[in-house]
């Protein structure tokens, strides 16, 4: 992922130095527990961990010579053991064990901490989100379906969707973590010809993680896929949140607005521009997410016990999309942070052609009242089309109507008030409250 989109904490667990690090990590686990289990000597061990080194320079010369990544690393591990005075006990590294058995093993390990990093910025995000709905439970605006006026609802309903919905994603994110974090140590077929069993349940239990119950040459994919497809659906989110911030950033809607800075520029041509920049971004990006998610499908299916048609692929998106949903949730926050919400212009919108928003409330008035249900849809539907086209306001309209004066008895102030829409809507922000303390208390 290019620097712009990389957040510091993410990109340092993504660098060549932390991948090749993690690769001695799992080689020296394997050692101990081979000591462990009495194949080599202990103290061998012991000096083996304490002088195993490389640079990754070094690795990348081996590599032009060797065409090969792990092979170049061991090379040069062993260079620096020999280096150091300690080339007899360089035959216990890497001894039993195929490429992918430290190229898996260790890259679960980077994953892991990647989705734990992402995980912390959902929950941020989430618990911000709670806040934001409290804050926001009595902000009415008109809620919209096809993009169009529907009913009332608050900006603190939408938030609390948003809110609820990172929970699920949440969940995703945990579960998604605990399937990446396998490893194993079974060989070049997974058949455990050259490496005891035991080995790989005595290193993942040193690692953290769980040794895969089976394996080929490689941990199975489907692993891959779903972290990657849970990452893309997080984004969907983002998205959603970004699209609503767009949508009433418009001109002629202006509800809401994302933060624009002090001597910030929103146009080379039209200096009054202030253009939902970040918001847009986000929708940018999870179509790269989305992307990611295929790749992650394609990469399941391989040649038999293994080729590495996925090997080049994964070197791009399990960085990319962890470091991108990362930059992502930071990016949202910074947006809901700065948040610019007009509440009298949602107002004004609410309330524009006369009240047309409240039709359905009407209608359920007319025949409670004792007008047929088609007839009361004709009476309110001719009076809102007219509300449409500018031949007056929806209320004053049903005014006018003999029939409805005689069946409201002409007072229509109860039904064009906003506040019917808001009394059950309570216990959706007891809910709210609900989710930010069990998310507090994670």
């Amino acid at each position: 992922m290019i620097e712009r989109y990389t957040l510091p904490e993410m990109g340092a667990l993504w660098t060549e130095e932390a991948k090749f690090r993690a690769w001695l990590k799992v080689e020296l686990a394997v050692c101990r527990a081979r000591a462990r289990l009495g194949e080599i000597p202990s103290e061998e061990v012991e000096e083996l961990a304490e002088k195993a080194d490389f640079t990754v320079e070094r690795i990348k010369e081996v590599e032009e010579e060797t065409n090969h990544d792990v092979i170049a690393f061991v090379t040069a591990v062993s260079e620096t053991l020999a280096a150091k005075g300690a080339a007899r006990v360089a035959r216990h590294f890497h001894f039993g064990l195929t490429s992918s058995d430290v190229l898996d093993t260790a890259g679960a390990l980077q994953l892991r901490e990647a989705l734990r990093l992402v995980r912390g910025e959902a929950r941020a995000l989430a618990i911000l989100l709670c806040d934001m709905s409290m804050n926001h439970r009595g902000t009415v605006m008109v809620g919209r379906t096809h993009g169009v006026h529907a009913e009332p609802t608050t900006l603190g309903h939408k938030l609390a969707v948003w809110a609820f919905e990172m929970e699920r994603n949440l969940e995703r994110l945990a579960h998604a973590e605990e399937v990446a974090a396998a490893g194993k140590i079974s060989g070049a077929v997974g058949t455990y010809a050259n490496v005891d069993p035991k080995v790989e349940t005595l290193t993942c239990e040193e690692l953290g993680l769980k040794p895969a119950p089976a394996s080929t040459q490689i941990v199975q994919r489907d692993r891959h896929a779903e972290v990657l497809s849970t990452l893309a659906i997080l984004g969907s989110t983002l998205e959603k949140i970004a699209l609503e911030v767009r949508g009433a950033q418009r001109t002629e809607v202006r509800e809401l607005a994302e933060p624009f800075g002090r001597g910030q520029k929103g146009s080379s041509a039209m200096p009054h521009k202030k253009n939902p920049i970040l918001a847009e971004r986000l929708s940018g990006m999870a179509r790269l997410l989305r992307g990611y998610a295929g790749v992650g499908f394609e990469d399941n299916a391989l040649w038999q016990e293994r080729d590495i048609s996925h090997s080049s692929a994964e070197r791009v998106v399990l960085p990319d999309s962890t470091t991108l949903a990362h930059y992502m949730l930071r990016i949202t926050r910074r947006i809901l942070e700065g948040l610019r919400v007009d509440e009298a212009r949602m107002r004004e919108n609410l309330n524009s052609g006369g009240g047309i928003v409240y039709s359905g409330r009407v209608l359920l008035s007319l025949v409670e009242a004792g007008m047929g249900r088609d007839e009361a849809y004709a009476v309110v539907q001719g009076a809102a089309m007219r509300a449409w086209e500018g031949e007056g306001g929806f209320r004053e309209l049903l005014e006018e109507d003999e029939e409805v004066r005689e069946k409201l008895g002409g007072d229509l102030d109860g039904l064009f008030d906003p506040s019917y829409a808001l009394r059950n809507l309570e216990v959706v922000f007891e809910r709210v409250e609900d989710l930010k303390r069990r998310l507090e208390g994670d």
